[in-house]
């Protein structure tokens, strides 16, 4: 074994969580090093669009929006199932601070973000109260940041590089990292983390591999894990009860395995693996990956029966769980028409080339909806009496069955010309049917952790000198997602709070 390395701080991956932590920490004068498993920095936060639920903050307050802390309180006692009050009072206190101490060094810039919550729930904000990183220009940024930034999912899982303006969650990493390195932190990529360091009870750094072998990175104050949760690990997620697939989680492929969570369970730490995931209907691809999809303008999604089963418009991780719950709805049909010249009437991140997808079979397309009926495989008669029902609510504007178009988000990224500006219907051919199936963020489950980040034993004591945030802690929101950010937001505060417990 090479000769250990050793920092005041170790922080275990690099996504949204990880950097805001390992920022604070470096910045606050302690030396500080991310470890990450792939040769790039972001995780599933740079694929993201960078939205940030961090109520109550001065971004909110210069909008001019009707936010507070208060009413996310407010918001949050109305949608949160059995929480921890504790740890979200510990969320609300500490999201504005948080936002001050970053706004203030020059690197770090945010702006509100127009964005439906996603509940009709006392507290909720008109068009959200999510923030989001200003864009930033690559060239004002040093090549080492640039480089190192994970491109947008869209051109990453296709081996191409970054844009020329970073924005979204590429501008929050890189905003993040450009602090980081000028404070003098230290980045180390392609180290997979494979156990952690004991010294006595405490723990003293993480094990990592190298092509030459095993080294040690030793932690003089503590280590942070922050590296996602477990949903690259077909085992982990079939042990915990997690629906879906490896193959259509939004996380970058081969990572967020869940090692570090691993890690911490063989020193004693306490799991928590209700919250389950962070879902959303994702569009098959060609090569059997998802892509996370939002915002449907126009169209049905029905099941293998050729029934519809939910409201398409509700927020992305509300209609998953609605998915869920009956096998007959993975894989599903969204059905669409001609409108928009044959491309899908949402936001699909990535969305694919029409042309690949119709070869591949994962789009299908046909004159008639009794034929497209034929070419996905369900009853006719049912498909054609599901899309004549749903064609007489957008005559109507009332979705009798599932209420579409009732709710502020519904209506969001909609842009029907009809009485309800969510229902558009299904009437031009030629008719296309577009599969999808389950996709995720992320799980949501994984090490419980208290106010101040740190990772407990199953007795509620503290382990000394672990912290996480991220995916890889139980989500403080449970089974819940409240708005648009809510994963990074949270990310953001625990990993903060940790640092400011690593202080002392």
């Amino acid at each position: 074994m090479t000769e250990a390395q050793e920092y005041d701080v170790v922080v275990v991956g690099s996504g949204g969580g990880a950097m805001t932590g390992a920022f604070l920490a470096q910045k606050a004068g302690l030396s500080t090093v991310v470890v990450e498993k792939t040769a790039l920095l972001g995780g599933t936060s740079a694929y993201s669009g960078g939205a940030c639920w961090l109520p109550g903050s001065q971004v909110q307050q210069r909008a001019g929006i009707p936010d507070s802390t208060e009413s996310a309180r407010e918001y949050l006692a109305a949608i949160l199932e059995d929480p921890d009050e504790a740890k979200v009072e510990a969320f609300l206190a500490h999201a504005p601070a948080l936002v001050a101490e970053l706004e203030a060094d020059p690197a770090i810039d945010f702006e509100w973000l127009p964005f439906s919550e996603y509940y009709d729930a006392p507290g909720r904000v008109p068009f959200g109260r999510s923030i989001q990183p200003t864009n930033v220009k690559r060239g004002d940024l040093p090549e080492r940041v640039g480089a190192l930034v994970r491109p947008p999912v869209e051109r990453d899982r296709v081996g191409e590089g970054g844009r020329t303006t970073l924005s979204g969650g590429q501008s929050l990493i890189a905003r993040l990292l450009d602090g980081f390195l000028r404070d003098g932190g230290t980045v180390l990529t392609e180290l997979p983390v494979t156990g952690l360091v004991l010294d006595g009870e405490r723990v003293a750094g993480v094990a990592a591999m190298t092509p030459e072998g095993p080294i040690e990175i030793r932690a003089r104050r503590g280590v942070l894990i922050a590296a996602g949760g477990f949903e690259g690990n077909a085992e982990e997620r079939a042990a915990h009860g997690v629906p879906g697939d490896v193959a259509w989680t939004m996380a970058p492929r081969g990572t967020n395995t869940g090692e570090p969570i691993a890690a911490a369970v063989a020193v004693g730490a306490a799991t928590d693996y209700r919250g389950v995931g962070w879902f959303c209907p994702g569009l098959e691809q060609p090569d059997g990956g998802g892509s996370f999809t939002l915002g449907f303008r126009s169209g049905l999604m029905v099941d293998q029966r050729g029934e519809r089963y939910g409201n398409e418009s509700l927020p992305y991780d509300r209609f998953g769980r609605v998915m869920a719950q009956a096998p007959e709805r993975i894989p599903s049909w969204y059905v669409f028409d001609s409108r928009e010249d044959g491309r899908l009437p949402a936001i699909a991140m990535p969305e694919g080339d029409p042309a690949a997808h119709l070869e591949a079979g994962t789009w299908v397309r046909a004159d008639s909806i009794d034929a497209l009926a034929e070419a996905i495989g369900v009853p006719a008669e049912t498909l054609a009496a599901t899309v004549e029902r749903f064609n007489g609510f957008c005559e109507t504007g009332t979705d009798e069955d599932f209420g579409r178009g009732e709710d502020e988000y519904d209506g969001f990224f909609a842009g029907g010309t009809g009485p309800n500006k969510a229902l558009t219907p299904c009437t031009e051919p030629p008719y296309y049917a577009a599969r999808f199936v389950l996709s995720d963020l992320g799980t949501k489950g994984g090490l419980v952790t208290d106010v101040a980040g740190r990772v407990l034993h199953e007795d509620g004591t503290p382990i000394p000198g672990l912290y996480a945030a991220s995916n890889s802690a139980a989500s403080v929101f449970g089974t819940c997602y409240p708005g648009p950010g809510a994963p990074l937001g949270s990310a953001m505060v625990f990993a903060s709070l940790a640092v400011r417990d690593l202080l002392g």
